[in-house]
């Protein structure tokens, strides 16, 4: 069978995905790229063509920036916290104990839960009249009266990142976790027997065969973390006072809320830009990684 021939039956067999894709996101894409160069409003006319006027009005306004700003520290420090707390929790998971596969079972909670169920359950738990935090935190002694963390502005970003990250954290340990199943045995031993500790068995033996897999948790991890929009939506809105608002709340207020639907289709490119740059950048990392590792 000749090779024309194979693929042309390749992409016969591909059209109907082809045609759901194009149905999908194709259509959709196209329709907000044209949307996004005029002043139409979510009811009412079509409105009218404005060129780059929307694109520019958004970057250079001051709370595109001030949300670009806070959603670049939600992402850094929650993955970065995430990918700390996943590998610790994979590398002790990976040892024999009693129990382990119970353990396993249960880190894998977190992350299977809805998210709205997990942010429902923080924002009881941050309650500042029946809040277990502060029960706690009082009861200790590390703090005299309750707290209103998510409704302070100093204190809510950073609640929304523990939340986050206990939410995401067992992603980042199960790909740990299956990478250092792969780790061969008679190594470790032989690094034992070398007399190697603890960080220097890490350092070369553990952690060259968790470098891709990580990238790629770390890939994934980072695009969700820049376009979070419902756990923080469920517990602050974006409040208070736009502390804790993020880029895609950022396109939500401005296309739903203010019902501006030209500017708030040009942010949301926008956004779709700077995530795909991101992702672009990863994957040229991801193959420089995979081929130093060759």
């Amino acid at each position: 069978m000749s090779g024309t021939w194979m693929t042309t039956r390749a992409w016969l067999l591909m059209l109907p995905l082809l045609v759901v894709m194009i149905a999908v996101i194709g259509w959709p894409l196209v329709d907000t790229v044209g949307l996004s160069f005029t002043d139409a409003k979510l009811v009412g006319t079509a409105g009218n063509f404005v060129g780059i006027d929307n694109y520019v009005k958004m970057v250079s306004g001051s709370s595109f920036q001030r949300t670009l700003i806070t959603t670049t520290w939600f992402a850094v420090i929650s993955v970065a916290a995430e990918m700390v707390i996943g590998v610790l929790a994979a590398l002790l998971l990976n040892q024999d104990f009693r129990g382990r596969a119970i353990l396993r079972a249960l880190m894998i909670l977190p992350w299977a839960l809805p998210t709205v169920v997990n942010a429902t359950l923080w924002r009881l738990i941050y309650n500042p009249e029946y809040g277990a935090l502060n029960a706690a935190l009082t009861q200790i002694g590390l703090i005299d009266a309750y707290r209103s963390w998510l409704g302070e502005p100093g204190t809510a970003l950073a609640a929304l990142i523990v939340a986050d990250c206990w939410k995401n954290f067992p992603l980042v340990a199960l790909i740990a976790l299956a990478a250092l199943q792969a780790v061969p045995r008679e190594v470790t031993a032989a690094s034992l027997v070398d007399g190697a500790g603890p960080f220097a068995r890490f350092r070369f033996v553990i952690l060259p065969y968790l470098a891709g897999p990580l990238m790629v948790a770390l890939v994934l991890r980072t695009i969700e973390a820049f376009k979070v929009f419902d756990i923080i939506w469920v517990m602050t809105r974006g409040g208070p006072a736009n502390s804790t608002r993020t880029l895609s709340i950022l396109v939500y207020q401005e296309a739903f809320s203010f019902q501006r639907a030209g500017s708030g289709a040009s942010l949301a490119l926008i956004v779709t830009l700077l995530v795909t740059l991101l992702a672009v950048a990863y994957a040229a990392l991801v193959r420089k990684t995979a081929g130093s590792a060759a």
